[in-house]
């Protein structure tokens, strides 16, 4: 089961998305919550796999929520989603670069929404290539990237890989570009995650990003 967490301090939005959830046999809400701190308390107590994180909330927004929980070793396997009205609201940088795995916009169709709790739960890519050029291009420079920022301790294949996995690609579409099997595939970004010392696959893009692995207009 997916456990998830839905923070939001508009009501609607937040059954609405407990609904679609709900519905799924192997998603599981576990909590709701309407404010920064709710979230933060709510998320050490049950341990979700993903949050769903309003930005504009009361007492400690979602980029102070995101913070303090990407800050918890104890929640190193969760993700965090953000969800916001626009797609390049002005927090969403902030964001990712405090740890958010990805976002999505409010309007976002329901069988997306449920794709990408899927997919976030996973740690696969949770921005489409066409966001993430427009996401990158908005930040560059304003992300600090992981520690490592220098790519000569990757092999060949694996800057093959980090560059896919700029471009937006799931390790399943990786694997049929590269005709790799899935695993081979996985572990190949695994591998590249720890040389890199990355937190998860939107670190990789931002780095594929500002090492020039990556152009903007390559995606």
């Amino acid at each position: 089961m997916i456990r998830v967490a839905i923070a939001d301090d508009q009501q609607l939005i937040r059954a609405g998305f407990r609904s679609l959830l709900a519905a799924e046999p192997d998603v599981e809400v576990v909590g709701e919550a309407a404010t920064g701190e709710e979230i933060v308390a709510l998320a050490r107590q049950t341990r979700p796999d993903v949050i769903l994180m309003d930005i504009r909330m009361p007492s400690g927004d979602g980029l102070w929520a995101t913070e303090q929980l990407v800050a918890d070793a104890a929640l190193a396997d969760c993700r965090i989603v953000i969800v916001t009205t626009f797609e390049l609201d002005e927090y969403v940088a902030r964001a990712i670069a405090a740890g958010a795995s990805g976002f999505l916009v409010k309007d976002t169709e329901p069988v997306e929404l449920i794709r990408s709790v899927r997919v976030a739960a996973r740690g696969d890519a949770l921005l489409s290539p066409t966001v993430t050029k427009r996401l990158l291009e908005r930040v560059a420079g304003s992300i600090r990237p992981p520690q490592h920022h220098s790519l000569d301790v990757l092999t060949e294949r694996e800057r093959e890989v980090l560059a896919l996995v700029g471009e937006g690609l799931t390790n399943d579409e990786i694997a049929a570009r590269l005709f790799l099997s899935p695993l081979t595939a996985k572990t190949h970004v695994s591998r590249v995650l720890g040389k890199l010392g990355a937190r998860d696959r939107v670190q990789l893009v931002i780095v594929a990003y500002e090492t020039g692995l990556v152009h903007p207009g390559a995606l």
